[in-house]
């Protein structure tokens, strides 16, 4: 019974952190995207990371869920198909590698969270750039992208994480 709330609530929330992330990014727009910086919300990576790493027996299809959302984030966000859709079910994987061997606390997240920022929007910034999306240098796009990006989202998982922590604990 307990695991039946957790594979219910987790898609929810899922699709929530990704009707979200759009709706939050054309709110704030005039200050996520002002020139020449750029931050990129990112709460499907944030829900993806606190169920790998909160999920107690790792029930959860969290790779499939991943590509399919990830999918859904190009069609209706990027319109380049693959990028979102490659890049989530890979950080996924690596956190599945990596989970048993961290012991799981507030400033461990934190830094998993930093690096799978890092390498989403590396991947992004990659995939647009072999596609002439984008012809910004690396420089650029590291201070003028990823530095906004983390900040933005280091605040928010700050605030979210006590809360989902006792979500994750009250529905396992």
């Amino acid at each position: 019974m307990r695991y039946s709330r957790l594979k219910i609530i987790f898609p929810i929330g899922l699709f929530i952190a990704l009707f979200l992330d759009g709706s939050l990014s054309n709110v704030f727009a005039g200050h996520l995207f002002s020139y020449p910086y750029t931050s990129v919300l990112h709460l499907v990576l944030l829900w993806l990371i606190f169920a790998i790493f909160l999920d107690d027996r790792d029930d959860l299809a969290i790779g499939i869920w991943s590509t399919f959302v990830g999918l859904v984030f190009d069609w209706y966000y990027t319109g380049i198909i693959g990028v979102y859709m490659i890049a989530l079910p890979l950080v996924v994987y690596l956190c599945r590698q990596i989970k048993p061997w961290l012991d799981l606390n507030f400033l461990t997240l934190l830094m998993v969270y930093i690096i799978n920022l890092t390498i989403v929007e590396a991947f992004a910034y990659i995939w647009y750039s072999m596609g002439h999306v984008i012809n910004s240098n690396l420089a650029d796009f590291a201070v003028f992208t990823l530095g906004p990006t983390i900040a933005v989202n280091l605040a928010i998982f700050v605030i979210a994480y006590y809360p989902m922590r006792r979500l994750y604990l009250s529905v396992n």
